[in-house]
């Protein structure tokens, strides 16, 4: 658990804290109607932003350690090669908003490129990852008021007061991007632009299209750890919604699809099964899919038609020597 300290302003500090209980009912909400829509399709599927439990975080960190992972070292790498180049286009006196900040280690090296922030604003829907990221982030940097969100970063509407009388720098690390469909991306886009407002600037990663040899080890590890990753899925749902999955009797998938340009996570089931709930029955036939991921890949000419969609105008670029990854600078 996090530490005890405050995060906040004391002017915030009431405002915060009755927002986290609000966004933390209705994330539990959220969980449950989408785990009963996505069971009552026929392509049953399911969202995988609540993949981010605590167990889940935990798991995603043990996945950016993995050798066959590479967008977390080579978005790091770039982040410490051109973070000061980064800063010096941004400006000074930028509020920071991450929208699905994780463990903020990669902030770490953005905030300390930064000059002069009055605030960094998290947004995440995984509540304990958050708070321990927000107190590890106070802890690194001194003075630094950080202000966490615990809400769903594709569809907030509002930001802390103090975010509103600053210019912003909003960041979105990771290639979580891809995990959106390309319509989903242009919303989520014209939605950050309308939340940080004129003048402002975001930075985004984005995953680049590169060989199978490369792709399919990133999202079906040696290890199995991805594989536990996504199995997790199911141990929340058992966990939070008094569900009846027997983990052992569904296994990870993961796929290219050519014609989407992108990679896809199913859990698949072993056996003919029916499982429960929140009290309601859903049968599973041998060999059928959940899907929970996909994970567009762009180049740098395809990510920046879809960011002047969204509103952002690209200022600049940067990728690594081994083209796997890019960071991008937009404007509004």
């Amino acid at each position: 658990m996090a530490s005890d300290r405050s995060w906040h302003r004391p002017s915030d500090s009431a405002a915060a804290a009755f927002r986290l209980r609000k966004d933390e009912a209705r994330a539990a909400d959220d969980f449950a109607e989408a785990v009963l829509q996505g069971f009552a399709r026929r392509r049953r599927a399911l969202p995988c932003r609540f993949f981010y439990d605590a167990r889940g975080s935990e798991l995603f960190e043990e996945i950016t350690r993995l050798d066959e992972y590479y967008p977390t070292r080579v978005e790091t790498g770039l982040l410490e090669a051109h973070g000061a180049e980064i800063a010096a286009l941004a400006g000074p006196g930028r509020v920071l908003i991450e929208f699905g900040s994780g463990s903020s280690r990669k902030t770490s090296l953005l905030l300390s490129a930064l000059r002069d922030v009055p605030a960094y604003v998290p947004i995440d829907i995984a509540e304990e990852a958050l708070r321990e990221a927000a107190a590890w982030l106070s802890e690194r940097h001194e003075g630094l008021t950080v202000l966490p969100l615990i809400a769903d970063f594709t569809a907030t509407r509002a930001l802390p007061s103090i975010a509103q009388r600053h210019l912003k720098l909003g960041y979105f690390s990771g290639s979580t991007i891809g995990n959106l469909t390309h319509a989903e991306a242009r919303g989520f886009l014209a939605n950050a632009a309308r939340l940080l407002g004129p003048g402002s600037d975001f930075l985004v990663g984005v995953d680049l299209k590169k060989p199978l040899s490369i792709l399919l080890p990133a999202y079906d590890d040696a290890r199995g750890i991805t594989a536990a990753f996504n199995l997790n899925l199911l141990a929340r749902i058992n966990r939070e919604l008094g569900g009846t999955f027997d983990l052992s009797r569904f296994a990870h998938e993961a796929v290219w699809n050519e014609a989407a340009g992108r990679m896809e996570m199913y859990l698949v089931s072993l056996a003919e099964q029916i499982v429960r709930v929140e009290g309601r029955a859903f049968s599973f036939a041998s060999g059928e899919r959940i899907h929970t991921e996909n994970s567009h890949k762009y180049s740098v000419e395809e990510f920046q038609a879809l960011a002047r969609v969204g509103g952002w105008v690209p200022v600049k670029a940067w990728t690594d020597d081994g083209g796997l990854f890019s960071l991008h600078l937009l404007r509004l």
